[in-house]
C-alpha cells in the first residue's frame, strides 16, 4: 500500500470540542494527531458531513491546549470516527 500521509501521526487521547453554527457542539477524543490534522472519535452525536468546516478546541484534564478554537475541515468519516484537517 502506498503511504500518502505528509505528516507523521502520534497516538494521543486528547479531549476535543467541535463547534459549528448549524450542528452545535460535538465532543470526542483524538485517536491520533499530526501537524496536518487529527482522527477523532465522536461521542453520542452524528458526525458532520465531509467538507464541513468546524472550529475545534483541544484540551487535557488540566486545561485547554488551545484557548482559541482552530479552523478545521472534515476530510473523511466512518461510523463515529472523523478525520479533521487543519485549514
Amino acid at each position: 500500500m502506498i503511504e500518502r500521509r505528509r505528516f507523521e501521526r502520534s497516538s494521543a487521547s486528547v479531549r476535543v470540542e467541535i463547534t459549528h453554527p448549524n450542528l452545535g457542539t460535538i465532543f470526542g477524543f483524538t485517536k491520533d494527531i499530526s501537524d496536518g490534522g487529527a482522527m477523532v472519535q465522536v461521542e453520542r452525536h452524528s458526525s458532520p458531513p465531509v467538507g464541513t468546516e468546524v472550529m475545534v478546541r483541544f484540551s487535557k484534564a488540566v486545561g485547554p491546549i488551545n484557548v482559541e478554537p482552530v479552523a478545521m475541515r472534515v476530510v473523511h468519516q466512518f461510523r463515529n470516527t472523523i478525520g479533521l484537517m487543519f485549514i
